[in-house]
């Protein structure tokens, strides 16, 4: 990859992890690792445009027929997608299904922008991470050959440690923290050939445990906040996203905020 590459567009493809959840802005929006980078590119670039198409909740059959036509139409010269998780993360689930949206996506992608980026998206460390584990290593396989196929980058955030430590995600033990969209800003900023402005790699300082009062106290409030409303969607259908639109639905001029990825 071309150090200090030049880029003049950006479109993002994918759900709840690139629309920003749970990067949370003061107005009650989400700004996320995605917007964080297009502030970083539009720095750059006069005239820098971006479009985030993601829209949380979305399977991958979703992502594949609703927002990668629109993107591969915009002819950005990066389009980032990630997807596949909210399939792998559910009780059941056709992982032949999943290849084929995914194959069918970064088909219509990779000939129709100058960059495309690919993930290996991280997990949190604990139960819920051992026991969906073997089907994001299924997914995130087929995301290698993906890119090899089509001449796509990747970005490993699966294989960095410190996006596994449970601080690095928000309460809802689904979305990661400000933080943590932060390093994966940087981390794509760097797997586009941009000079490096920190080591998104380095680990958190070491943290004392917490007792098993406030542990027993954090699982229940899980539970009745996040967890339960979660079982009720999938037992009836319904999603987070239904029914909402794209964040950015077009391919439009984005000014760079100045020091906004430093915030």
């Amino acid at each position: 990859m071309e150090m200090n590459a030049s880029y003049t567009s950006f479109v993002a493809v994918g759900d709840s992890f690139t629309e920003g959840m749970s990067d949370l802005l003061p107005d009650g929006s989400y700004r996320g690792w995605a917007d964080l980078l297009a502030s970083r590119l539009a720095a750059r670039e006069s005239g820098f445009r971006y479009a985030n198409l993601a829209v949380r909740g979305k399977l991958i059959g979703q992502i594949a027929e609703d927002q990668a036509p629109v993107a591969a139409a915009m002819g950005a010269d990066v389009v980032t997608l990630v997807g596949g998780l909210n399939d792998a993360l559910r009780p059941k689930v056709d992982m032949g299904r999943v290849r084929g949206h995914l194959e069918d996506a970064v088909g219509l992608l990779a000939p129709a922008c100058k960059t495309l980026v690919l993930m290996r998206s991280p997990g949190r460390n604990g139960p819920v991470m051992e026991r969906f584990r073997p089907r994001m290593e299924e997914l995130f396989v087929l995301v290698e050959e993906l890119a090899a196929r089509h001449g796509a980058l990747v970005v490993d955030l699966y294989g960095a440690a410190v996006l596994a430590d449970p601080r690095m995600w928000d309460v809802d033990r689904l979305h990661l923290t400000p933080e943590g969209h932060r390093r994966v800003a940087e981390a794509v900023w760097q797997t586009l050939g941009l000079p490096p402005e920190q080591d998104w790699r380095a680990e958190l300082p070491p943290a004392v445990p917490p007792g098993w009062a406030v542990r027993r106290s954090q699982d229940l409030s899980f539970a009745r906040q996040h967890l339960l409303p979660w079982v009720g969607r999938r037992l009836t259908g319904r999603s987070s996203g239904d029914g909402r639109p794209a964040k950015r639905p077009e391919l439009l001029p984005y000014e760079a905020a100045a020091g906004e990825w430093l915030s």
